[in-house]
């Protein structure tokens, strides 16, 4: 997942990202998209979103998702896991293919159940806040897969807040129960 701040241009369409046609009318600073495409490091031309969807079609990835809320406060991007990133992950983790893995056995839910057991297994050492527990996984933000995870974790009553009755408190922490 690639997201960005802000959004972007409010003369894009999701419609038009999907089909790959969506062309910004103007830079967002046109001082730095001047001297990037001086550089070469941009063509200036808004052929990003198009060469994304055709590299994704060639090499047999599913297609990328494109999110932005109304005010187009922030871009998201995600780009799927190509079938065959399954294959390692399998190898690596030792988990089986096929319909006996369960109905939720694509790549994305290998890998989130992969995240839940370093989560229990950080959790194992005390109640963490979720900032401590991006820390204690290596990572640098909260993804949108480390959000699931808790959410699925909490649901399934594997983990619970140490605030109950605050679960959106700054001074709330996920523990196993």
């Amino acid at each position: 997942m690639v997201l960005s701040y802000p959004g972007p241009d409010r003369s894009v369409r999701l419609e038009q990202l999907q089909k790959g046609k969506a062309h910004a009318r103007r830079y967002r600073n046109r001082r730095i998209g001047e001297f990037l495409k001086e550089l070469k490091f941009t063509e200036g031309r808004s052929t990003g979103i198009s060469k994304i969807l055709e590299a994704m079609r060639e090499n047999g990835s599913p297609a990328p998702e494109f999110e932005f809320d109304e005010d187009h406060s922030y871009f998201l991007v995600r780009l799927p896991i190509h079938p065959a990133a399954l294959e390692v992950v399998q190898q690596k983790t030792g988990a089986e293919s096929g319909p006996e893995s369960g109905p939720e056995s694509g790549p994305e839910s290998q890998l989130e159940s992969q995240l839940e057991s370093e989560l229990l297994n950080a959790l194992k050492k005390g109640p963490l806040s979720r900032s401590a527990l991006v820390k204690q996984l290596g990572h640098t933000t909260v993804s949108g897969g480390l959000k699931r995870s808790l959410r699925h974790l909490m649901q399934v009553g594997k983990i619970e807040y140490t605030l109950p009755d605050k679960p959106n408190s700054r001074l709330q922490k996920y523990r196993l129960p």
